[in-house]
């Protein structure tokens, strides 16, 4: 076969406008992780709409949508009373004020009430703002330089945490004590003086890390449930154990939410695992859809924003059509059964899953909670970034990838991404998925066999 051919054949109206963007946009598009670079070859399937479950590309092809914006839209494709609540509210209100208004408070609470671990809540645009104010307001609260942060998670991309996501292992040195590591080009290198890198899931180096630089720590940061280089899930008692060491010697615990906040449960994976941090971020489920982001912890840390001794300021913080989109969201997510559903649904396909790629004889682990998951093409479980870099076959997920999205299933090409659901999506999508991937299976073993042989694929 020829996957390239195939592709092109049938998106060839993506193909033009590929060609065309290139002269326009660096790269073509306006994020890496729509790039080629980022695995979308020979070049991403251009979106023409959404429609629930499903998107639709440039040549009007279908697709069973995995991919969800790289998870934001936690309600599928245009939902309905999001959408109408946002026109409404500008209809109503505007777009922003640069003033308060009252819609701010409403939106504020049904936050709290659905993330109890929280006592206060500021909002904002994006991720990477709202984990770079939690990093600074640690240090300013605290009166510590350093932060104490995981290897292979991502926090965003501004320079204080623009480290140490996917990095060479060669470049990180020791499996224990991993070296900083910029994630590219242009971070200043004494800012590695501020960071303290550790191997996920391995409390014996926090442990070390806190022994000898105690006094310096400013803060743990962490996602929860690592799903920034495929999905890893915490060892047992391992959040637990960070929030114990934090608290011990006088460091804050900052949960970095943003894929797992109102995915996994109306409260996070802070609710999830029984774990209160003392900040946490969030965005992407958050909004439905529309980009809005939020930094939320207990009063004894925001309270240094309300007495003004933190400044946290933004034009577009919490502009109307973003609180109007919030406003709607957690109405949706609050339904009775909707994370039943979720998780119910994750399970069946993934278990289903994984009966599939056993039964063909092709090693694979699948990983995840519900509706975020990722499929490992590797012979183990993959518990920590230097499990994914050493064991997970590239290879073997990218010839996945192509034989499922030429079937009309989309999810990232990069075996370091991840598969997500919506509530939009019902046991029809999931019956689809897996008729997919049983007509794929007789190709993956002809190919996966050739790969192995080292022949032509």
């Amino acid at each position: 076969m020829n996957f390239e051919r195939d592709f092109v054949q049938h998106t060839k109206r993506s193909y033009e406008l590929f060609e065309r963007a290139k002269t326009l946009l660096p790269g073509g598009t306006n994020s890496t992780a729509r790039t080629t670079y980022a695995g979308w070859e020979p070049y991403p399937p251009f979106a023409a709409s959404g429609d629930g479950a499903y998107l639709i590309d440039a040549d009007g092809r279908r697709y069973i949508d995995y991919l969800l914006a790289l998870g934001p839209l936690m309600l599928g494709h245009r939902p309905a009373n999001v959408t109408a609540r946002v026109l409404d509210a500008v209809a109503s209100y505007g777009t922003m004020f640069g003033l308060p208004y009252e819609l701010e408070q409403v939106v504020a609470q049904q936050f709290l009430d659905a993330v109890p671990t929280a006592e206060a809540v500021r909002f904002t645009n994006s991720g990477s703002e709202a984990v770079g104010t939690a990093v600074r307001l640690a240090r300013a609260v605290t009166g510590r330089p350093k932060l104490l942060r995981f290897e292979g998670h991502y926090h965003g991309w501004q320079d204080v945490v623009y480290w140490s996501n996917k990095p060479s292992l060669q470049l990180a040195g020791l499996a224990n004590a991993p070296r900083p590591v910029p994630a590219g080009p242009g971070l200043p290198s004494v800012l590695a003086e501020t960071l303290i890198i550790c191997p996920w899931n391995n409390a014996e180096a926090v442990e070390q890390a806190f022994a000898t630089h105690g006094e310096e720590i400013a803060a743990v940061l962490t996602e929860p449930v690592m799903c920034n280089a495929g999905c890893i899930t915490p060892e047992p008692g391992y959040l637990h154990f960070l929030r114990e060491i934090t608290r011990h010697y006088g460091a804050l615990l900052i949960f970095d939410e943003v894929i797992t906040g109102f995915r996994l449960s109306l409260g996070g994976a802070q609710k999830l695992y029984g774990v209160q941090p003392d900040l946490s971020t969030f965005a992407k489920a958050l909004g439905g859809g529309f980009p809005v982001a939020a930094i939320a912890g207990v009063w004894e840390v925001m309270r240094w924003i309300a007495e003004g001794r933190y400044s946290h300021s933004g034009t577009y913080n919490a502009n109307v059509i973003a609180m109007a989109a919030v406003n709607a969201t957690l109405e949706e997510l609050h339904k009775p059964g909707t994370y039943e559903h979720l998780h119910g649904l994750g399970q069946r396909l993934t278990n289903s899953m994984q009966t599939c790629f056993d039964k063909a004889g092709l090693s694979t682990h699948i990983q995840g909670i519900g509706p975020v998951f990722q499929v490992w093409f590797a012979d183990r479980p993959i518990r920590s970034w230097r499990d994914a870099a050493l064991y997970a076959r590239k290879d073997l997920f990218r010839a996945f990838w192509e034989e499922m999205v030429l079937r009309g299933i989309l999810f990232h090409p990069n075996q370091f991404e991840n598969f997500f659901l919506s509530t939009a999506h019902q046991e029809e999508q999931v019956n689809a998925t897996l008729a997919a991937l049983d007509d794929a299976i007789p190709t993956l073993q002809k190919r996966f066999a050739q790969m192995e042989r080292g022949t032509a694929v």
